[in-house]
């Protein structure tokens, strides 16, 4: 006999945290709490019983819309065995009628189920459990799935790369691509510096993800959508702020020495009677120096409009249970080539690594690899990190209403692109008044 039933905090988190089949911070009661607060979600953490225990669980939230009618959202739920088609079928059943008594168009679910994952040599991982088996399932229990989408369509990445975190640190680097391990050796040549940020960092971290939005064309979130995440994660769990620094100064100081070094090889070299190895010598030096001097003007400019330092990258890294997602990263347009960027990723893949963390999600790539891909470099900079190439099942829905359901996917899309659109202005205004 199975019986669903809204669950306490204490018990809720202990079976979705602690679960063996599947466990992600979007189904935490952190998360639920924070879709209350900033996305105006009702939320509901349900459990299913079978003899006094819990055998499923999902965090529900509840879209309202017009004359009274709402839709539901499972994001990466169930959490369960899906291997169990019995306790599959029963979770599904007793939600589809929590949803249809709330007046629930359709219920949609995007479980963390992996249909095909590649490591970095490009072989294939095997999987323990057969995907195909668990698609056909859910298909039966009366989902429609929305398809193989390729890019950014669904409401979570259906690509992204994952890190496996039980080898040890030196495997997990020697699988970085070869100019990932020497910008990172640039960035650390250059001083660059990486801390942990604080509350009061995230004004700087809201600013570099206007920067990212403006320069990658796509739209995100408020300044306090991201300050009350924040706030709520750190509650009951960890959320890490990174930021990479670079010190002008101390770059400036070591151009200086540098070009003093080739000035003084320069004076040395006999200007007559030149061999040609000597000549040949001497204009490599001198293009080094030209190099030289043209970086210091640069760097002097930026020195004269930022100050001393300047803080190029804020990534936030959110963790739940043992597994951590690269949640949100903000990158400054400028001095890309100190690599700072791929030093901050190297420093939190160590953190995680040393706090336990078995699984790294970079949370989010394309599946579509094709050259005029406007992401595909996204893709190519997350792939440098060695970690697996993961697709997920994708979306389903389970339709309650077929003629509001028709009437929603028809609608809702030209309202959302009024929001892009209207959002992405708004960015770009703030930029301006912040230049």
């Amino acid at each position: 006999m199975y019986t669903l039933k809204e669950l306490e905090k204490k018990e809720y988190e202990k079976f979705v945290k602690e679960n063996k089949y599947k466990s992600h911070f979007l189904q935490s009661y952190a998360w639920g709490e924070f879709a209350k607060e900033k996305k105006n979600k009702n939320v509901y953490y349900l459990g299913l019983i079978k003899d006094k225990n819990i055998v499923a669980s999902a965090l529900l939230l509840q879209t309202k819309l017009p004359l009274g009618y709402s839709y539901f959202y499972s994001p990466r739920g169930f959490v369960l065995n899906y291997e169990d088609e019995e306790t599959f079928n029963e979770m599904t059943k007793k939600v589809v009628e929590f949803v249809k008594n709330k007046k629930g168009i359709f219920l949609k679910i995007d479980p963390d189920i992996i249909r095909k994952s590649i490591n970095y040599k490009g072989e294939e991982n095997p999987l323990k459990y057969n995907p195909d088996k668990i698609f056909k399932m859910i298909k039966k229990a009366g989902f429609k799935h929305l398809g193989f989408t390729k890019n950014f369509e669904t409401n979570n990445p259906r690509y992204t790369f994952r890190i496996n975190m039980n080898k040890s640190i030196e495997e997990i680097e020697s699988c970085y691509s070869k100019t990932t391990k020497q910008r990172i050796k640039k960035a650390e040549k250059l001083g660059v510096e990486v801390k942990i940020g604080e509350e009061k960092d995230l004004d700087e971290f809201c600013h570099l993800m206007k920067v990212t939005e403006d320069r990658k064309d796509f739209v995100s979130y408020s300044d306090d959508y991201y300050k009350t995440l924040y706030k709520i994660w750190n509650k009951d769990n960890k959320m890490t702020l990174f930021l990479g620094i670079v010190d002008l100064k101390y770059i400036l100081n070591n151009l200086k020495e540098r070009r003093k070094d080739l000035e003084e090889k320069i004076n040395e070299i006999p200007k007559e009677n030149m061999s040609k190895s000597a000549k040949n010598k001497l204009k490599e030096l001198e293009r080094e120096l030209d190099k030289v001097k043209e970086d210091e003007e640069k760097y002097k400019g930026y020195q004269k409009e930022y100050g001393n330092k300047i803080t190029l990258n804020a990534h936030m890294i959110i963790e739940y249970g043992n597994k951590a997602w690269v949640l949100y990263a903000g990158n400054e347009n400028i001095l890309t080539e100190t690599g700072s960027n791929y030093k901050v990723y190297d420093e939190h893949i160590k953190y995680e690594k040393n706090r336990g963390i078995k699984v790294y999600d970079q949370f989010g790539t394309i599946g579509d690899l094709s050259k005029d891909n406007p992401r595909l470099g996204l893709h190519e900079f997350k792939k440098k990190f060695g970690g697996d190439y993961v697709e997920f099942l994708g979306e389903f829905d389970y339709i309650t209403n077929k003629p509001m359901y028709f009437a929603f996917t028809k609608l809702v899309p030209l309202y959302r692109k009024m929001v892009r659109n209207k959002s992405k202005k708004k960015i770009e205004n703030d930029l301006k008044e912040r230049k």
